[in-house]
């Protein structure tokens, strides 16, 4: 069985991609850093720890919405 369950960790974000990805992301730093949050994880592979770290609420995530989007070029063409 999966520790920390899905089901509760979809408490904490707001998909399960976002899950997916935050998670990734953390692994990929705790890999490359050696920088480890959790006291003693359960989980000895990366991915694990980081979704353990989600769950404990070490971890935390932050949506930036953007609700326009600007399509101007940012630089213009002087003749």
């Amino acid at each position: 069985m999966l520790y920390p369950s899905i089901d509760k960790l979809m408490n904490k974000l707001d998909s399960k991609y976002t899950l997916v990805t935050v998670a990734a992301k953390r692994a990929r730093l705790m890999q490359q850093n050696k920088d480890q949050r959790m006291v003693k994880p359960r989980s000895h592979k990366f991915v694990g720890k980081a979704l353990e770290e989600i769950d404990a609420g070490v971890l935390t995530y932050t949506s930036e919405k953007n609700d326009h989007v600007d399509t101007t070029p940012t630089t213009t063409n002087a003749e």
